[in-house]
């Protein structure tokens, strides 16, 4: 598991972020404050405060997670 801080700031940033991670067939969570959400749940996501950055926890190893890394660069903070 890898955790980063991403920036979902605007409703096109968000539909794009889930757009790309649910390409990938791992678990995805964010996490703000004492929530936990799945990250593939574009509700879940809109639940949150968008206002500052959230914590994503990639549940994934080795190469496969190199290439989550790389589509999702563009929202890491």
């Amino acid at each position: 598991m890898k955790t980063i801080q991403i920036s979902l700031n605007s409703i096109d940033k968000v539909k794009a972020f889930v757009n790309e991670i649910g390409k990938f067939d791992c678990d995805f969570d964010l996490v703000s404050g004492r929530y936990v959400i799945d990250a593939k749940s574009i509700m879940g996501i809109f639940s949150l405060d968008l206002a500052k950055p959230i914590d994503l926890n990639i549940h994934a190893d080795g190469s496969y997670l190199d290439e989550v890394m790389d589509r999702i660069k563009n929202y890491a903070v």
